[in-house]
């Protein structure tokens, strides 16, 4: 009969509220953030005073609450003025101008867009904005995955009262900018930084208690989990392990989440879901697949094997491109000195799977 006990019925579940865990989930409170929003807030401040609020560049690696802080505050925007228009764009799904200029339509309520070009849908983007007197707060969330740059240069020119919120997770991206857009943009830059394992394990306890049925974690397995969240430095590995683990408990009917549950979820994860190599170009994909084949190799003569394969970025830009794989854990680079050829820099592939699998 104990064994009956601890197997859950046909109709429970360890569930209490599944969305919790998605990382776009926006809690009512946003932990070790305030610093960073109350920056963000002070740029949009002067929104609520009928003039134009500055700009803001935030960058940080993948993970960090960057999006979360930007949408919870967003959100109390919306609930404290009709006067201002809180709008959120994510780039990696409108690249163009014109895709962008539709969604802003959109949300602020225009459906008659069907055959105008992008300067038209603007037209009536800045008629709604300028002619009632708005002020527009938008993020623009991945700003480095779009594809050009005209529908920045319609906003900053041509918009009264505005606050342009670009979010990426390279501060490289800023310093590649156009100088006509960057000093047309003069914008205050916020970073935020990885969570520390202390606040790393509240945040997940926090989604946990939204998430789950009181009770049904044991201390040992949240435990487990949270280390590793914190050595990827990435608060959505551990959410994607949290909602693992607890259905593989439900599958073998049980009440609690044990470490074998958080164990086998490190075993089974996949790697790419972790690190969103979807969010990769085709291109930089290709890259990771020669570092793989050739790990602690020269960035040079990993150069010369992206352009023998076809390959068609110039150098900086695979540096770049190098770079950023770095800053999404997917490789480490490590500078070696001296030889006949100088200072130079070795590219290893980072094999996350391994290290989630290192308990």
């Amino acid at each position: 009969m104990s064994i009956m006990k601890d197997m859950l019925g046909a109709n429970e579940s360890l569930f209490k509220n599944e969305i919790a865990l998605d990382y776009s989930f926006i809690p009512k409170l946003i932990p070790f953030r305030e610093k960073e929003q109350r920056h963000v807030a002070f740029c949009l401040k002067p929104l609520f005073q009928a003039r134009t609020g500055k700009n803001v560049g935030i960058y940080g690696p993948p993970g960090v609450g960057k999006t979360v802080a930007c949408r919870h505050l967003f959100n109390e925007i919306g609930e404290e003025s009709e006067d201002i228009s809180p709008l959120y764009v994510n780039c990696w799904q409108r690249n163009t101008s014109f895709k962008i200029m539709l969604e802003l339509c959109e949300q602020l309520g225009y459906k008659l867009t069907h055959n105008k070009r992008t300067d038209e849908l603007f037209a009536v983007v800045k008629g709604i904005l300028n002619k009632d007197k708005k002020a527009l707060a938008v993020v623009f969330d991945e700003i480095d995955k779009v594809e050009d740059f005209d529908f920045l240069y319609m906003m900053l020119e041509e918009l009264y009262r505005k606050s342009l919120v670009l979010i990426t997770n390279y501060k490289s991206w800023f310093d590649e900018l156009d100088e006509r857009i960057k000093s047309r943009l003069a914008m205050d830059g916020v970073e935020f930084k990885p969570y520390n394992p202390a606040e790393t394990k509240a945040i997940l306890k926090q989604r946990m208690d939204y998430a789950f049925v009181p009770g049904v974690w044991d201390e040992d397995a949240f435990e487990l989990i949270a280390q590793k969240t914190a050595q990827l430095e990435d608060i959505r590995s551990g959410l994607h392990l949290m909602k693992e683990a607890a259905l593989l408990a439900e599958n073998q009917s049980s009440r609690k989440v044990t470490k074998d549950h958080a164990q086998e979820a490190l075993r089974k994860i996949d790697t790419f879901n972790l690190r969103r190599s979807s969010d990769l170009t085709d291109d930089e994909r290709s890259i990771l697949d020669i570092v793989k084949k050739h790990t602690g190799q020269k960035i040079g003569d990993l150069f010369k094997l992206y352009t023998d394969l076809g390959g068609n970025s110039v150098y900086k830009t695979f540096q770049r491109k190098i770079k950023k794989l770095e800053a999404e854990k997917f490789v480490t680079l490590e500078k070696s000195a001296g030889g006949k050829e100088g200072n130079t820099t070795l590219v290893s592939y980072k094999d996350i799977a391994k290290k989630l699998t290192d308990y």
